[in-house]
């Protein structure tokens, strides 16, 4: 009997300091699952033709932290197509400016730096204090250039964005989702220069001087992932780890959007998943390329009687590998008579690839060369040329 006793006491000591064990290691799984989880959101898309391959709560409004400045960077490509800014151009910073706090390259109040510079800032080392230089550079002032910003969001349908700020810093009223910020990206990409920028992996700032900065690339995958060369990351305490990614291979570029991962690991991860799977499992055929001449189109009243129409972007197929291409239509869908005047890159219809009587494919097309209002004197001797010729 006293052996029993003595058995069950071992017994008992024995059981006890197995149970915590036990349900110490189950809370312990219970946290590793939560932190190496869910993405808040995320998409895929297919960057020529727009096409989502990918989604998972793509339209759930979100923080995005320095993604934000994928938009900075439309803006100030824009200005550069527009002749308003180039890449020499000597940029002032301003004590406000300077004054950015999180990722920054340490500008000084009154300090110099030109464009190509500050590009170099915010698309490798995701420089708040640099995008708010060039906001003030373009606009005037941050207030100003956010006002732009949240102006082209409209008109890229960008419905469920609001800016508040140019860097992405934590601001009240400050969200996107993945869906509208592949839609920037894709935006953005139209410059292709950007990726002379996104895709370094590192650079240097002030060079030749006692001050040499070293910038690293925010985003890893540029080293780690085949084909990869943009776009942006970012992170808060907020907005957690997000990236809208860009890679190319075999001539077909995608554009990824992971938000809200709760590790930097577990973002790479997840946005390399996303995209091997898209480009295992798609292929792209091109048709068209860019500028190509479709059709020539009459234009009313203007100092030329026709104009060149011509495809905006490349006109692409977005196909599941092994998927048949045979009994394709195609043709060219212009908008009635053109009236001068009218500028050139207007749209002016859409070349169209059907399957099966289904639209798989639209293409932009738009004016080539810009058409002035004709003279009285142009319309004059066209009228008396074509009473002539009856």
């Amino acid at each position: 009997m006293k052996a029993f006793f003595v058995w069950a006491i071992c017994a008992t000591l024995l059981f006890s300091a197995f149970v915590p064990a036990t349900s110490a290691f189950a809370e312990t799984e219970g946290k590793a699952d939560k932190e190496t989880g869910k993405l808040k959101s995320a998409i895929v898309i297919e960057e020529e033709t727009g096409k989502i391959l990918y989604k998972e709560n793509e339209n759930k409004e979100l923080p995005p932290a320095s993604m934000t400045k994928v938009m900075t960077l439309l803006l100030i490509f824009k200005a550069l197509q527009d002749h308003q800014i180039s890449l020499k151009d000597k940029v002032n910073v301003s004590e406000h400016a300077a004054s950015m706090g999180g990722s920054q390259v340490f500008l000084e109040p009154g300090e110099t730096m030109t464009v190509d510079e500050m590009l170099k800032a915010i698309c490798i080392a995701s420089a708040n204090d640099a995008s708010v230089a060039m906001a003030e550079h373009i606009a005037g002032s941050d207030k100003a250039f956010v006002q732009k910003m949240n102006q082209e969001a409209k008109t890229l349908g960008m419905t469920r964005t609001h800016f508040e700020n140019p860097t992405g810093l934590p601001q009240s009223n400050h969200y996107t989702t993945a869906h509208d910020m592949a839609v920037m990206a894709r935006a953005l990409l139209k410059y292709e220069k950007v990726l002379h920028y996104t895709s370094k992996y590192e650079d240097y700032l002030r060079e030749n001087t006692d001050k040499k900065f070293w910038l690293v690339n925010t985003n890893k995958l540029i080293k780690t992932y085949p084909g990869a060369d943009g776009l942006k990351t970012g992170f808060t305490n907020e907005a957690k780890y997000c990236l809208t990614a860009t890679a190319k291979r075999n001539g077909m570029r995608v554009v990824a959007v992971v938000m809200g991962a709760p590790t930097p690991k577990e973002r790479n991860k997840e946005i390399a998943a996303l995209m091997d799977h898209a480009f295992a499992a798609y292929t792209t055929k091109p048709l068209l390329s860019k500028n190509k001449m479709v059709a020539m189109a009459k234009v009313n009243k203007g100092d030329h009687s026709q104009v060149p129409i011509v495809t905006e972007k490349p006109a692409v197929l977005l196909l599941k590998k092994g998927e048949n291409v045979k009994g394709l239509k195609k043709s060219v869908e212009l908008s009635g008579r053109l009236q001068a005047p009218i500028k050139s890159g207007t749209v002016v219809g859409y070349y169209i690839v059907k399957k099966k009587g289904r639209v798989i494919s639209r293409t932009p097309l738009i004016i080539k060369e810009s058409v002035k209002q004709a003279s009285w004197w142009q319309l004059f001797k066209r009228s008396a040329g074509s009473i002539l010729t009856h």
